[in-house]
Order: structure tokens, then sequence, then C-alpha cells
């Protein structure tokens, strides 16, 4: 029984597992920050780069993020009593008029894995939401999916009112039709055109 069996599980997409040793280190009084880092969340480093390699695809990275999820449950309790180091905070949703939400469910899971606080406003979510939660929950950063051209403006929208709020969170959008040079167009932070990029342009901008 270690570690590796926690991420050896997330890798194996066993959620059952996951959970089941997950708690059995927690039992033995493996270090939480151990459990998280070496496990968890190293599990899902690894299925990240695994998709940038080409090993694995979306309906497997989200089974993997299905998993990591399992035993993140685990620790939420006491990952919320606040004896590990959190990354930071992320406010993700689909922007207004946009009903799609698996990119941004992965996004989001990735994000939970890599240690961030995450606050999912889940879809069809307009500007003066994202910066009510963001300034409430003191975030990092807000990410914003769009999967729909028609609805790419409300993105240029919420930049907008974010720099016009005066905030310091930096914002970051994807999504299938969203460029790098639509981020630059309308001065978001960064854009990310799969998951793990998501994850590691996030840490860049909070670090």
């Amino acid at each position: 029984m270690s570690i590796q069996d926690i991420f050896n599980a997330v890798i194996a997409f066993d959620e059952a597992t996951a959970a089941a040793k997950t708690q059995a280190e927690l039992d033995a009084g493996t270090d939480i920050n151990a459990i998280l880092n070496d496990g968890l969340i190293g599990a899902m480093d690894e299925v990240g780069e695994k998709f940038s390699t080409g090993e694995l695809f979306v309906p497997e990275m989200l089974m993997a993020a299905q998993a990591m999820k399992a035993g993140l449950a685990i620790l939420k309790p006491l990952l919320a009593e606040g004896n590990t180091q959190r990354k930071g905070t992320v406010v993700i949703g689909t922007v207004k008029g946009d009903l799609h939400d698996i990119g941004k469910n992965l996004v989001s899971m990735m994000m939970e894995g890599a240690g961030f606080d995450v606050i999912d406003l889940g879809v069809d979510v307009d500007s003066e939401a994202f910066v009510k939660n963001a300034a409430e929950k003191k975030a990092d950063v807000i990410a914003l999916s769009a999967l729909l051209t028609t609805t790419m403006p409300a993105m240029e929208t919420t930049v907008k009112a974010v720099k016009e709020a005066g905030m310091s969170v930096k914002t970051i959008i994807g999504g299938a039709p969203v460029t790098q040079a639509f981020a630059d167009q309308i001065g978001a932070d960064g854009y990310s055109a799969d998951a793990p990029g998501a994850v590691k342009l996030v840490k860049a901008l909070v670090a």
C-alpha cells in the first residue's frame, strides 16, 4: 500500500480504488500534502502529458479526472481545514448564451486536481456574475469558456467588465472557436486550446 497505488488508480480510471487507497493512506497517517501532490495531482499531470502527446483523448481524461475527484472528495474536509497549501482560486464558467459544458467541466476538474480552489458557475453566465463571484472569492483567475462563435463576444464583454471593475484578477479564455489572436484582441491574459494547457497557463499566471 502506497501513494503510488493512488497514482496508478487514477491513471487506470479506477474511481473506487482511488477513493479506497486515499482513505487507506489517510488512516495510515500519511501526510495529506503528499497524498494530494504525489498521488492525485501527480497522476493528473501524467494524464495531461499523455493527452499532449496523443496517447490519451478527452474521454480518457474525463475518466481519469473522475477518479482523481473520488480521491479528492476524501481529502476535501481536511483541505478545508487549511492544513495544506492551496495554489489559488479560479472562477470558471461558460459565457452568456452558451450551454456547452464538457470542455469547461474537464478544465474545472483538472484545475481541482492541480490543487486550485475552483468555483464553477456553470453555463450561460453573464459578466456581472463572473465579476461578483471573483470579487467575493478573491479569485486569482477567471476562466471563460465558449463553444459557439456567436457567444464569443460575451467573452469580450466579461474581460472588459473585469477591467472596468479595477480588479487584479487574470482572465483566460478557451473553447473550440477561440484562438490566441482573439484572446489578444479582447485583452484577455491568456488562452489555451486544451485542459492540460489551461492548468499550465493558470500555474504560470499565479506564480
